[in-house]
């Protein structure tokens, strides 16, 4: 089975749940794509810490491209150039349509997803500091959520960026494997969610 993501990445970006995400996706044997979503459509970002990666293409590249899940990391700065994409915004209302996998995790699910009324119906998390711009009935106090009815994946933050990215797995493979790449890395069994 060939499975393929693409994770977005901008300046300001947070790093550890980018690369926590891409490196538990690899793992898993699942093709990664990084996509650079900046103005100046460089490749090399700077994240939200100071960290640089250098991402794989640009998204303008690649925004046409079948993938079964995208993956909007969080990071303030980040997740605003996500949020003022209208490329990557018609992208993401175009995979809810088709029902198609979304990740978003930290400040993603309320700086993008909610600013732009993206699934309106979907029961979510992010980072609790932002919780005000989740509507209350919607918002989930779990660490990770998946909401299959609009198969919508959301998480916290930094800290919940491993269970994020084994629950990913799951959904994309199996539970099984993402037991597999937790035990690799001497997680407890269940951890994904």
């Amino acid at each position: 089975m060939n499975v393929s993501v693409l994770v977005c990445l901008a300046p300001g970006s947070e790093e550890i749940e980018a690369v926590t995400t891409i490196d538990l996706l690899v793992r898993a044997g699942i093709a990664v794509t990084t996509a650079s979503v900046d103005d100046a459509g460089t490749r090399e970002i700077v994240c939200s810490r100071g960290v640089h990666l250098l991402a794989d293409t640009t998204f303008a590249q690649v925004a046409n491209d079948s993938f079964d899940a995208i993956v909007l990391p969080g990071g303030l700065k980040g997740a605003e150039r996500f949020r003022d994409t209208p490329l990557l915004i018609e992208t993401l209302r175009q995979r809810e349509q088709a029902a198609t996998l979304v990740a978003a995790i930290c400040a993603a699910p309320a700086l993008v997803l909610m600013h732009h009324q993206l699934y309106p119906t979907a029961r979510l998390t992010g980072f609790p500091g932002l919780k005000d711009k989740i509507p209350q009935d919607r918002w989930q106090k779990d660490r990770v959520v998946f909401d299959a009815s609009v198969n919508l994946l959301t998480s916290q933050g930094p800290g919940t960026s491993m269970e994020f990215a084994l629950k990913l797995i799951a959904l994309l493979t199996s539970s099984e494997k993402a037991e597999e790449v937790a035990r690799q890395l001497v997680l407890p069994c269940g951890t994904e969610g």
